[in-house]
């Protein structure tokens, strides 16, 4: 997390920014000191190159889409250093804004990627020359901004001989426009910590994960060797779906889900106390079948790939009714097994099996053939042998109720 300071210079940052400020990089300044010199001043500044933004506005370039429906925001500073012919070093910054979009639609919600306008690289950049003494050879690519839009305001100092005088208005209109800055820089201070007081005092999600290390594996299913979707970053933050002792099951965004093993995440109090218990299972009378339709086989599925089948659509009927509870879909799952396999066999459908979509955020597919379902009302398969004749997708929708 970023320090104070760095919370403060943030701030004054987006209180200071300008319309038409915002120019692409490269962000870079070139040093006098060696680059032994300014790689040590850049370890000593290495906590400040990422952490939270307590406002996205000042810091990213206008894109399609408002500010105010971003949540969250990181930034990460990326540093280069390379030496000049002349002895100098060469640093370049470029800083990666993400932040999460909450769109009205949940469907879209997803961490997105932002433009910086530049103030975070030119900030850093200020800092750096502080650290090496207040020397730099040059700039290039951007207009200072951040608190070096404060240096900006100040009159250059300039050299004068030994034995003259400085006029007492010259001394006077150095003073006012110092006194007119540092009253200024006080009033953003308070604005500051103004902010920081709001973002102490918002609610923060009860059902939120943090990611503890960056390059944290994202897993398409709660085994090990599953495939990895992608590395998360540190304090990244996941919608808890469910969770058990080993495993967390996480919306990333949308339909988009994964899992990530429970010791690599902070997670909320309320999970903490419920680790390892099975969340409970909701009521299948809030389920109804919305849609059905004959169609291909929507899967690569082996026993149906290809194949004409009966789909049903489900969905719930509640606001707040959640179909994460596997036990509840099964069992609707079952009752709708048995009534369409006995539709199937009174038509002259050619129908190979039944597929049910649970169309939720936290839904999934089953499907069954024809032949499962026939030894199933049979009763040469038991229901346990009987779901596993079935398909699911994704298996840990209903994994915990078919393998009992």
């Amino acid at each position: 997390m970023p320090t104070r300071a760095l919370f403060l210079t943030c701030c004054v940052a987006a209180l200071w920014a300008r319309p038409g400020n915002a120019q692409s990089g490269p962000y870079e300044r070139t040093f006098a000191q060696s680059k032994v010199q300014v790689d040590k001043a850049l370890k000593e500044l290495q906590p400040s190159t990422s952490g939270r933004l307590p406002v996205l506005d000042g810091f990213t370039n206008p894109g399609d889409r408002p500010l105010d429906q971003f949540q969250r925001g990181y930034y990460q500073c990326t540093i280069q250093t390379s030496p000049t012919p002349t002895g100098g070093t060469l640093v370049r910054v470029s800083a990666r804004i993400t932040a999460w979009y909450a769109d009205p639609h949940s469907t879209a919600s997803a961490y997105q990627v932002l433009s910086s306008n530049g103030r975070l690289e030119n900030d850093f950049l200020d800092r750096l020359e502080e650290a090496l003494g207040g020397k730099s050879s040059s700039s290039g690519g951007v207009a200072t901004g951040s608190m070096g839009a404060l240096k900006a305001t100040a009159p250059a100092r300039t050299p004068v001989p030994l034995g003259n005088s400085v006029s007492h208005g010259r001394v006077a209109s150095l003073a006012t426009q110092k006194a007119v800055v540092d009253k200024h820089v006080e009033e953003l201070t308070k604005e500051a910590k103004g902010l920081e007081e709001i973002l102490r005092s918002q609610a923060h999600p009860d059902n939120l994960a943090a990611v503890k290390k960056s390059g944290t594996p994202v897993l398409a299913s709660p085994i090990e060797g599953a495939k990895v979707l992608f590395l998360a970053s540190a304090e990244d933050e996941f919608e808890i779906l469910d969770s058990n002792a080993t495993w967390v099951h996480i919306r990333i965004s949308g339909l988009s889900r994964g899992w990530i093993r429970r010791s690599s995440l902070e997670m909320p109090e309320a999970s903490t106390s419920n680790a390892g218990r099975e969340s409970a299972a909701p009521n299948a009378e809030y389920l109804q079948v919305k849609d059905e339709q004959i169609a291909t086989f929507p899967g690569n599925w082996e026993p149906l790939r290809g194949q004409t089948v009966k789909i049903l659509t489900i969905q719930k009927t509640g606001a707040n009714f959640s179909t994460n509870g596997s036990q509840a879909k099964l069992e609707f799952a079952k009752s709708l097994f048995a009534k369409e396999y006995a539709e199937l066999t009174r038509t002259s459908t050619t129908a190979a099996g039944v597929v049910l979509i649970f169309d939720s955020e936290d839904g999934g597919m089953a499907a069954a053939t024809l032949p499962a379902l026939q030894q199933w009302k049979a009763g040469t398969l038991s229901d346990q042998a009987f779901w596993r004749r079935c398909f699911f997708d994704p298996p840990e929708a209903f994994i915990s109720q078919t393998r009992q």
